[in-house]
């Protein structure tokens, strides 16, 4: 991570394009009426897999023990389409959407925390819907689908964090380097959050360096890692010179379960504050521009750290901070894309050369591997590898670093 920013300079890790949906007032609803969601601990039963575009309605009773939530999610699995939460057993909530043609998935999370349940395929077929509503409200929609986005994103990031935790404290060590490049992926799409909070980012992810430079505790994720890879102790760099761990002591047991305790419950704190008015609150303070802005900042952030190799210093792991930054940046960007077009020609070429910036950096990562099937450890990229990256990083970064003046003028 870079030194800490305000939640203005980083304020959003995307959501899905206007285009694709909008909240809709109930009454509005085809005369198709609503499709049924019937939720459980372990289920997700849909009507229907399928329904013509426009506007849709899902009424969503909780048949379960736990409250629970619903969401029609994009084709990639992680952008919101829409999304009711806080369903209580034996209670019934309404999500209305206008739903775009394509290919979405359908879930249920009982308990708000972790992937969810019933998981399904729904498509929707016909003509695109035009969009709608004020602009006012079209923006705030972006705001309200971006909180629900980063309300996922931790909701996920707990649980793992749990997991992970107890194979290190156990000493599982193969189970927890496994385990670590995936767990951050979550942390990374959502880190400007905790960036806005004074010290939590500093607890959960600041590199030695940097807590040396601020002159407090190393703790998190970035602890736990020099603990986990710490090579060979007769080891010495290519030069010959000491490493950087040559007077590190490794945590004794009691240590590591110490180191993983702080690290839960620092994600537990960002969980509570996600889930709080506060956090609402200072997205709304924001508005599109502070999405717009994260699109930038957290390329940015590849740009500055995870491009040199400086994130994950131990443990080689940096392409799968870069796919989430990137990740990231792209779903904000997708977020206030239709914000941009509707400024005219000029909007149209600036979204159309973000989008090819997008396009073509994510093929290039898609040669070294993925989230899902895993990417080789940062060493092993070459200089002319390196290169590349930075190259299509730039050609990304100056377009997309004129999209907040677009969006509002």
């Amino acid at each position: 991570m870079t030194a800490p920013r305000t939640i203005g300079a980083l304020a959003a890790v995307g959501i899905v394009a206007l285009a694709l949906t909008g909240c809709v007032a109930k009454s509005d609803v085809a005369a198709s009426g609503a499709l049924t969601v019937t939720s459980t601990d372990t289920s997700c039963d849909v009507s229907t897999g399928t329904a013509a575009s426009g506007t849709l309605a899902f009424d969503v009773t909780n048949k379960g023990s736990q409250v629970t939530e619903f969401y029609l999610l994009a084709k990639d699995g992680l952008r919101i389409v829409g999304e009711v939460e806080n369903i209580a057993p034996g209670t019934q909530r309404s999500l209305t959407v206008v739903a775009q043609p394509g290919d979405y998935f359908t879930l249920c999370k009982p308990g708000m925390v972790g992937e969810g349940v019933g998981r399904r395929a729904f498509t929707v077929s016909g003509e695109k819907v035009a969009a709608s509503g004020a602009d006012a409200a079209q923006k705030k929609q972006a705001v309200d689908l971006y909180a629900s986005f980063v309300k996922d994103q931790v909701e996920q990031l707990l649980p793992r964090v749990k997991v992970f935790t107890a194979a290190y404290a156990a000493g599982d060590d193969a189970a927890a380097r496994a385990q670590f490049p995936q767990v951050r992926s979550f942390y990374e799409r959502i880190e400007p959050i905790a960036e806005s909070l004074g010290d939590l980012d500093p607890k959960i992810d600041f590199r030695e360096l940097d807590a040396v430079a601020e002159g407090i505790p190393w703790t998190g994720f970035h602890r736990i890692e020099k603990d986990l890879w710490v090579p060979a102790r007769d080891a010495v760099n290519s030069d010959g010179s000491t490493p950087a761990w040559k007077d590190w002591t490794p945590s004794t047991p009691a240590e590591r379960k110490t180191m993983g305790d702080g690290l839960e419950a620092n994600v537990q704190q960002l969980y509570d504050y996600v889930h709080g008015a506060d956090f609402t609150k200072a997205l709304e303070g924001q508005g599109v521009a502070g999405l717009s802005n994260g699109a930038i900042g957290l390329l940015d952030e590849v740009a500055k750290s995870k491009i040199t190799g400086e994130e994950d210093w131990w443990s080689g792991t940096d392409l799968y901070d870069f796919a989430a930054n990137v990740e990231g940046s792209k779903l904000a960007f997708s977020l206030v894309k239709d914000f941009a077009v509707s400024q005219g020609a000029s909007g149209k070429d600036l979204a159309a050369r973000i989008d090819k910036g997008y396009t073509d950096l994510e093929a290039k990562l898609a040669t070294y591997g993925s989230l899902e099937k895993g990417f080789p450890a940062y060493s092993t990229l070459t200089e002319a590898d390196r290169r590349d990256l930075t190259n299509l990083i730039n050609a990304l970064a100056e377009p997309l670093s004129r999209l907040t003046s677009t969006i509002l003028e």
